[in-house]
């Protein structure tokens, strides 16, 4: 007997990817792309904003943050209060990408929720809330 088909998972892993290829027509990876548009809305971040902002593994952050330095699209520096931390700070350079890719996204996003409802929105925002949940749920019983 065949397994049950998915039904929300795959919807998700589509958008995701489709997402990944425009930011790809850009230049820019879908991590990458994530991190700037982050940046150029809510500014200066500490690496741990951006890892609960984003869900990345710190290895993976580490990884993107390393090449969009290799970019000059931003800059680490120690913070100041916590020496320990780091602060993520868009170049002058960075800014400039990070504007687009957040317009762009911005422009995707809005297209999307013009198609649905305030409630219809509210509740797509609850499923991705819950359906994240449980990813995390199965992954500590896991670990």
């Amino acid at each position: 007997m065949p397994a049950k088909p998915l039904r929300l998972i795959p919807e998700v892993h589509r958008a995701t990817h489709r997402i990944g290829i425009y930011l790809d027509s850009l230049g820019i990876t879908q991590g990458e792309g994530h991190i700037l548009s982050h940046l150029a809305a809510a500014g200066d971040s500490s690496i741990a904003q951006l890892h609960r902002a984003l869900a990345h593994r710190r290895s993976t952050l580490t990884s993107i943050l390393d090449r969009l330095a290799d970019r000059q699209f931003i800059t680490r520096e120690t913070d100041p209060a916590d020496r320990r931390s780091f602060i993520v700070r868009l170049s002058k350079k960075g800014g400039t990408v990070a504007e687009k890719v957040h317009r762009e996204l911005t422009r995707i996003e809005e297209s999307a929720i013009k198609q649905v409802s305030g409630q219809g929105f509210q509740s797509a925002v609850k499923v991705l809330q819950s359906l994240e949940n449980a990813a995390d749920r199965a992954a500590a019983r896991k670990a």
